[in-house]
């Protein structure tokens, strides 16, 4: 990675959008980077996701001498993980390894501030595991610090939601705690039999049922950001994986994530829950446990291995909940940095 204490030493490096021409570059660049793994078709889905939506994913390219020698590619967050502020998402910077420590990626990472700024951004936050040295040294210098929520994930083949088949332990039916990130104060998780509800796949006409859901546990109006997130599902994935509960035909709880096939340098397949929400009616009745339990074993069914969210550290109880289901501190540690 490059060394944001140095600036670029030609002026022949210059910064501009990432374009669709850049594809094969970026992927060969990439290779070098993650030790031969080649990952084209995440970059080609990241690519025309910014093509569809330029609002909301950022994407830069720097070339040395017309010759494209570094990227970064971040994601407007609007709501994901119960957060109120928005925030720019650094998902992935890679530089040549020949024009490392040249001012590259703090030049790149200051294309990013410079959007901030414009955009009333406030914060960049980004992840990277605790063995990867290179890129906690770029953050380190480039002024980051450990985010203040947890980044904990759960291996799916071993969950006790796969492995209980969705009945939750009677020690469960305490669980009193808000499933939506967002407020800690109205439902909780219990167990609901499986007779009693109807989980499956999200579908785009369900947009307005989350939206409703969530204006009663947070008191806001956030259907913009849920339709996002339901076009996102449905159109930026290759799996789905979002989902719905239904009692007695009615919408009453989600789970929307997403397969992550390459963000913050992951080449193995990786499960991101940005949000669970159950409508407060049915509080007491386990839509949440009903939910993360069809979520596993869709993703059991669909080799992904892993399953990660970020939790608020004042999130007590959603916390012990996750723990009891299977999930642990990650060793991808959560970085964030203030725009000045």
């Amino acid at each position: 990675m490059a060394d944001p204490n140095q600036q670029p030493t030609s002026a022949a490096v210059t910064f501009r959008p990432l374009e669709a021409k850049d594809l094969n570059r970026v992927v060969s660049i990439d290779a070098a980077l993650s030790g031969n793994r080649p990952r084209r078709g995440y970059f080609e889905r990241r690519l025309q996701a910014a093509i569809r939506e330029p609002q909301m994913h950022l994407q830069f390219a720097a070339e040395h001498a017309g010759v494209l020698v570094g990227y970064v590619l971040a994601r407007r967050m609007r709501g994901e993980f119960g957060r109120d502020a928005e925030a720019l998402r650094l998902a992935v910077i890679g530089v040549e390894p020949g024009e490392q420590h040249h001012g590259v990626g703090v030049g790149l990472l200051h294309c990013l501030e410079d959007w901030c700024r414009r955009h009333g951004l406030q914060e960049i936050r980004s992840q990277a595991h605790w063995k990867h040295h290179a890129m906690l040294e770029f953050f380190d210098h480039a002024g980051f610090s450990l985010g203040r929520n947890h980044v904990i994930d759960c291996e799916v083949h071993a969950g006790p939601l796969v492995a209980a088949g969705g009945s939750a332990e009677p020690s469960d039916r305490d669980d009193r705690h808000e499933v939506d990130y967002s407020d800690p104060a109205a439902n909780d998780f219990e167990a609901l039999p499986r007779d009693r509800v109807d989980v499956r796949i999200l579908q785009r006409e369900d947009a307005a049922a989350l939206a409703r859901i969530d204006r009663k546990n947070t008191g806001h109006d956030r259907s913009a950001y849920l339709a996002q997130l339901v076009d996102e599902a449905l159109d930026e994935s290759s799996v789905r994986v979002s989902l719905v509960a239904r009692v007695d035909g009615i919408v009453r709880g989600f789970v929307m994530a997403k397969a992550d096939f390459g963000d913050f340098g992951r080449t193995e397949p990786v499960a991101v829950i940005d949000t669970i929400d159950v409508d407060p009616d049915t509080a007491g009745q386990g839509i949440g446990s009903a939910l993360l339990s069809q979520l596993f074993v869709n993703l059991q069914a669909l080799q992904v291995v892993r399953a990660e969210t970020v939790v608020s550290l004042e999130n007590l109880g959603l916390l012990a909940f996750l723990h009891r289901r299977g999930f642990e501190p990650s060793e991808r540690l959560g970085f964030v940095r203030r725009v000045q």
